[in-house]
């Protein structure tokens, strides 16, 4: 069943990956003959991941692009059950047919902190980590007893989360230009030129970018900020339904000028 279908958009120009120096890359996408399967914040639903994926694959046999691009929104650990499954689900193969991106949230940028420097980040904790290291494996009443301090804390991490992991966690981008439309975590700083954005307000902006018309010409495809529903605003589309709380983990179909909700 199909739902929510808007037409917002104008695709046009050939494009390239495109690398940032010194930051995430920021990926661009030639919109010909693609169509983009956004999903929004996994956080740890390992589930719901794999029942979004299954949703795609079916809905995909019935449209004619010849390039099919699943793409998380980023968000992918903490507070859910799963997120090492999460990961480890990432990494692997995509579906037959498809080719699977990412794009780093706050959170993954968080647990990235953590793991560097355990003793400046222990906020983490809180923040959704103690979920994430109970995937791990981690037993938290004993790393609550442990004496090594921050080296011995960043020596359990290093055993107990996969290299693999940390390493597909760094190399994430932080937003993927698709002619007309942006896909980012969080969202834009409005009145601020794309080529100027910072990764942080990709990541991490709320206010003023929900509330205020952000000015880029484009449709802001985001996660980050919850909401019951998909949230069709203009210039912005949010699709985070807070999957680790209601178990709605949101897939929008972008294809051929159209955005539409895949339920």
């Amino acid at each position: 069943m199909l739902t929510g279908v808007r037409s917002f958009f104008g695709f046009g120009g050939k494009s390239a990956p495109v690398p940032v120096i010194g930051g995430r890359g920021r990926i661009e996408i030639d919109p010909k003959d693609t169509a983009v399967y956004a999903i929004g914040d996994v956080h740890g639903c390992f589930e719901e991941l794999r029942a979004a994926e299954r949703r795609i694959v079916e809905d995909a046999a019935h449209i004619s692009a010849k390039r099919r691009i699943i793409l998380c929104l980023g968000d992918l650990v903490d507070r859910g059950p799963r997120s090492a499954d999460v990961l480890d689900h990432l990494i692997s193969a995509p579906p037959s047919g498809f080719e699977r991106m990412s794009i780093c949230g706050n959170h993954d940028e968080t647990f990235l902190s953590f793991i560097d420097d355990p003793h400046e980040n222990m906020g983490w904790l809180e923040f959704g980590g103690e979920q994430t290291l109970e995937a791990y494996g981690v037993d938290l009443t004993r790393l609550a007893r442990h004496r090594g301090g921050a080296a011995g804390l960043r020596d359990i991490l290093q055993v107990t989360v996969p290299e693999a992991h940390v390493a597909f966690l760094r190399q994430l981008p932080v937003s993927v230009r698709f002619g007309g439309v942006l896909f980012v975590h969080a969202g834009v700083r409005p009145g601020v030129p794309l080529d100027e954005q910072d990764e942080d307000d990709f990541m991490w902006i709320r206010e003023p970018f929900v509330s205020q018309p952000h000015g880029l010409g484009l449709t802001v495809v985001h996660g980050h900020t919850p909401a019951n529903e998909p949230v069709f605003a203009p210039g912005r589309i949010g699709i985070d339904t807070g999957a680790f709380a209601t178990g709605r983990l949101t897939v929008l179909r972008v294809f051929e000028s159209e955005a539409t909700v895949i339920q």
